[in-house]
């Protein structure tokens, strides 16, 4: 029931030109968490889970940096043109 030789291949080949060689890394790696929280949740540990400390890009920065300079920009706006 379960693919062998020649039918791995095919598929690795499909996969390949479906989503491209620069995307097969990240395929891989989301694939890998998909089953790593499956089977934790499988598990059913009762024990509290640890919190990831996500660390802000530089890019992520800029964003949050730039849109809090536009909602200052149009809230003065908004009050120039209020007094208007």
């Amino acid at each position: 029931m379960f693919p062998k030789g020649m039918e791995w291949i095919l598929i690795l080949i499909v996969v390949l030109v479906i989503f491209g060689p620069k995307n097969l890394p990240k395929l891989g790696k989301s694939l890998g968490k998909t089953v790593k929280n499956i089977r934790e949740g499988m598990e059913g540990d009762d024990a509290p889970e640890e919190t990831e400390v996500i660390e802000e890009s530089t890019e992520d920065a800029e964003i949050r940096e730039l849109e809090a300079k536009l909602a200052e920009a149009k809230a003065k706006k908004e009050s120039a043109q209020d007094a208007e």
